[in-house]
């Protein structure tokens, strides 16, 4: 297992390029095989980019908060002190890399908004606190938690096909959580990972020697915020403001009292908007001054350029995908080949190697589901079992799409080419899993 993990970080460090290099070189390999297998040519494909490269503005917004107001609530004093009490519980490196993993699996089970940010912030916690914990694996363990995502509360397909007036309910109608989310094939796999990464990502703990540790000086990003404490000389009545708990404490009264009312009405709904909602609320209330508060987010901003840059490129990417029907050609190869009981197997892949091109579950569904679904119906297999085959591709490659792992990696002040390595290997392993669950479940 060493071995394995030595030569996958060797051929990371080595080869795979800056995100931002890496979605380039995507758009001209979208770009081509648009050429090659579509009817496109290259006046369309460009046009197919730049159509959709502003595209995913509104969710790029949303993965900045995400970046930001967990950033912001991890800083403060009262969540440090609850996360420093919950890292205290590993006593050493295999430990700490167990402990990561279960709580990212759980979280991002949750919701994957959550569990994205939860993750890493708890890894960075626990490289302070553990000695000796190679932190490349640490982040990477708490970034295999998210591969559950698309099984639990969150899950965009399972979600939408629940959901009345949904786009394929003509075909399929509507389809409850009990046969997709809570289906027993569909827990046997969280079971199983649930076992399996702790464990496996506990095997892949390097030599002592090939151990990366960090100085936990470096990780204390909160040490230019200063203690809630205000020189009584000379302050303006602005001054006054910046520094009254009094506005932080309504303001906050305000966001909790609606959330309150959210969950009233909806149950424990959670999604990307409410679990920011939450997140800066509560980061507003626990700085308890505004100028602690503003201070925070100046320093969480610095993480966030990775996304802002690289996300409407992926939209662009997707944009050539979806509208030149290149998509749509890869989906339909896999069909071919397949029969009643290989069916969602090849979908599972299918799915998995779309995602590389088309990183969002909405938009992935948008594009298989009517090939897909009409199979599925055709070979008189679940459409339900079916569309989770798709909701697992999509979450099962990105272990090795930067795309969702720019959050994780700007919090932790890490490279994509420094995680890769162990993400490959959770890549595989997971993948004998899930696709064992769709071939005999």
């Amino acid at each position: 297992m060493k071995a394995v993990i030595s030569f996958f970080n060797r051929l990371m460090q080595r080869y795979l390029p800056d995100p931002f290099l890496f979605v380039i070189i995507l758009t001209f390999v979208v770009f081509g095989l648009g050429l090659l297998f579509t009817d496109s040519g290259p006046v369309d494909m460009a046009k197919h980019w730049g159509g959709g490269f502003w595209a995913l503005l509104a969710f790029s917004m949303q993965m900045v908060l995400v970046l930001v107001t967990g950033h912001v609530l991890a800083s403060s004093p009262i969540f440090k002190r609850m996360l420093g009490a919950l890292a205290s519980t590993a006593k050493s490196p295999g430990s700490a890399i167990i402990i990561v993993t279960i709580v990212s699996i759980v979280a991002s089970w949750i919701n994957w908004g959550f569990g994205l940010v939860i993750g890493a912030l708890f890894a960075k916690e626990l490289a302070k606190r553990v000695e000796n914990v190679d932190y490349r694996l640490l982040i990477a363990s708490a970034y295999s938690g998210f591969i559950v995502w698309h099984g639990g509360f969150s899950g965009s397909i399972p979600l939408t096909i629940a959901t009345e007036g949904h786009f394929s309910q003509d075909l399929i109608g509507v389809i409850s959580t009990d046969q997709t989310i809570f289906a027993p094939f569909n827990l046997a796999i969280i079971a199983a990972l649930f076992i399996t990464l702790p464990l496996l990502n506990r095997l892949m703990m390097p030599s002592k020697d090939e151990t990366i540790t960090v100085d936990p000086a470096v990780l204390d990003d909160s040490s230019s915020l200063q203690a809630a404490t205000v020189e009584k000389v000379e302050l303006t009545p602005a001054d006054r403001l910046e520094n009254s708990w009094v506005l932080s404490l309504l303001v906050s009264v305000l966001g909790l009292f609606f959330l309150f009312l959210y969950f009233a009405d909806n149950g424990f709904k959670l999604n990307l908007d409410i679990v920011n909602f939450l997140f800066l609320f509560l980061g507003i209330l626990f700085h308890w001054r505004p100028k602690l508060f503003l201070e925070a987010v100046m320093n969480a901003v610095k993480g966030a350029s990775g996304i802002i840059i690289q996300f409407p490129f992926y939209a662009g990417i997707m944009g050539m995908m979806v509208t030149s029907g290149l998509a749509g050609v890869m989906s339909e190869a896999f069909v071919s080949i397949s029969n009643e009981h290989t069916f969602h197997f090849f979908t599972f892949l299918s799915a998995g190697i779309v995602n590389v091109f088309v990183p969002s579950g909405g938009g992935q569904w948008s594009v298989q589901a009517p090939i897909m679904l009409k199979a599925a119906q055709s070979l008189d297999v679940s459409v339900a079992k079916t569309a989770m085959a798709v909701a697992w591709g999509d979450a099962w490659t990105n272990m090795i799409q930067p795309f969702w792992a720019l959050p994780a990696l700007a919090i932790a002040g890490l490279k994509a080419k420094d995680i890769m390595g162990f993400c490959v290997i959770v890549l595989f392993i997971s993948g004998v899993i899930i696709s064992l669950a769709f071939l005999l479940l």
